[in-house]
């Protein structure tokens, strides 16, 4: 999971790519880069960590240009710790161009090794980004000859780059002295969204980014997502230039996006995060009063934030009151995409506090989008008791996670999941609670795509089955015995 945004204008790009991603920084906190293109020359700062502290007043200085894209880094390949594995890539060849990538590719053995033998490319880093790059950059030199380029001659590379390549991917790259190109994965696993404004010049201003909210906050219009297989191209002129290069495409947007990744004032899809969280926590609430006796919930508590739509949904439908008793310190990254397991169990106790007045004396339901690795549910249901909370109760707004993730969420090794091979009064167990609720693959599936033209979500984590129908077991195999988390 990455966040990314391009943008093309007549004025300068570098602050409004600043802040695109300062609005994005919730998909990544490992890295960040920003590229312009002042003519044909490019202009690049990476940097480890957020967006505040990655970012000083000489770098945006040097970002000069009216053309740029950025990135945030959350590591689902290669190393959280190199600073060159951060995007974005860069390849002289053709013409010279910068690419971000949102996704992750599930066929990297191969494409490696066509790139050395066949295309005689070299990779510097183990990122999919780079992989990615090289083999767009290999698919449009073979098109073309000479200085000239027009749309067909990229969008056929990016046909041959949907016949090569497997896997999810949402991807922006600026090509020196010509323009921006947007493209995504014939699934369309992960999003991608255009936007637009007609600037004082009389040119038009577009934009692409992973999430909508970049284009409502900053005062663009929405214009649709990216569709699957779908690549768009917008001239330095303004011109916006769009052709389908997969020969069949199919929407199936991630759900976990849905659960938790996204912000919940995006629209993905024609689907409101929001609104997809709130029936989430509907659906949750007749499952919560099948399966747990009422006289065991007094409060309803979310996990801040991801989870509160869903809380309130759950106590509102139980009639059951609504409390916030878990104090949120902004400061301190999101758990689930930090790196190692101790990161992510000693910022449990920074991020989150549990204000013992809330809990003296209460039987507690306790309300989460997920339950990945349960180190976070663990130290969570500690805190309760350790606040004076008589039973607790837990609830996940999603299924059990019992299967790896391989599309661009750092989930690799089914043995670190706290569900896998594990019944769900042993996975309470594991985490300390008195009862635990699941959310139903079925009810999920139903929250999310009510009201949308979509009909099936990519729930690969949930099920253990992969749309993209390449995902072998010996893969997975090969990915944990390879991948950290």
């Amino acid at each position: 999971m990455c966040g990314i945004v391009g943008i093309v204008s007549s004025d300068p790009v570098n602050q409004l790519v600043y802040d695109s991603l300062l609005l994005l920084q919730h998909r990544g906190q490992d890295s960040t880069g920003i590229a312009t293109a002042e003519g044909r020359t490019f202009h690049i700062v990476k940097a480890k960590g957020q967006v505040r502290e990655g970012f000083r007043t000489r770098d945006m200085r040097s970002l000069l240009g009216t053309m740029g894209l950025g990135h945030v880094r959350y590591a689902t390949r290669g190393s959280a710790s190199q600073e060159q594995e951060a995007q974005p890539f860069y390849v002289n060849a053709p013409y010279g161009i910068i690419l971000v990538h949102n996704g992750n590719l599930t066929n990297t053995r191969e494409l490696t090794g066509e790139l050395y033998n066949i295309d005689r490319r070299h990779l510097n880093t183990d990122s999919d980004t780079e992989l990615l790059l090289n083999i767009f950059a290999n698919e449009l030199q073979s098109q073309v000859s000479g200085l000239s380029l027009d749309p067909d001659q990229i969008f056929t590379a990016v046909s041959r780059v949907h016949e090569r390549v497997e896997g999810s991917y949402a991807a922006i790259a600026m090509i020196a002295g010509h323009g921006l190109l947007a493209f995504r994965d014939p699934f369309g696993i992960r999003p991608l969204t255009i936007g637009s404004r007609l600037l004082e010049s009389g040119q038009m201003e577009y934009v692409v980014a992973s999430e909508s909210l970049v284009m409502e906050s900053l005062g663009y219009t929405v214009l649709r997502d990216v569709a699957p297989g779908e690549a768009v191209f917008i001239t330095l002129d303004g011109e916006l230039i769009t052709k389908q290069c997969a020969p069949n495409p199919v929407l199936v947007p991630c759900s976990f996006e849905y659960v938790y990744l996204a912000r919940p004032d995006s629209v993905m899809s024609g689907i409101s995060v929001y609104e997809a969280r709130l029936r989430l926590g509907n659906y949750l609430a007749d499952t919560v009063a099948r399966y747990t006796p009422m006289g065991d919930i007094d409060v309803v508590m979310p996990i801040p934030d991801s989870s509160r739509p869903a809380a309130m949904q759950v106590a509102q439908k139980l009639g059951v009151e609504y409390r916030e008793g878990f104090y949120k310190n902004r400061y301190v990254g999101r758990t689930f995409i930090m790196p190692g397991q101790a990161a992510r169990k000693k910022s449990v106790r920074q991020k989150l506090n549990a204000m013992s007045s809330e809990f003296k004396g209460k039987n507690i339901l306790i309300v989460d989008d997920s339950i990945v690795r349960g180190t976070t549910s663990k130290e969570i249901v500690d805190m309760a008791r350790q606040a004076g909370a008589n039973k607790v109760t837990f609830a996940s707004a999603a299924p059990p996670v019992r299967y790896p993730h391989v599309y661009g969420i750092n989930m690799p090794s089914r043995h670190e999941l706290v569900a896998h091979d594990r019944k769900i009064p042993e996975i309470a167990a594991a985490i300390g609670a008195d009862h635990l609720i699941y959310q139903e693959v079925e009810d999920m599936r139903r929250a999310i795509t009510l009201g949308s033209d979509v009909t099936d979500l990519e729930m690969s984590c949930f099920t253990g089955e992969y749309v993209t129908g390449t995902v072998t077991p010996e893969y997975l195999a090969w990915v944990e015995k390879n991948q950290l988390s």
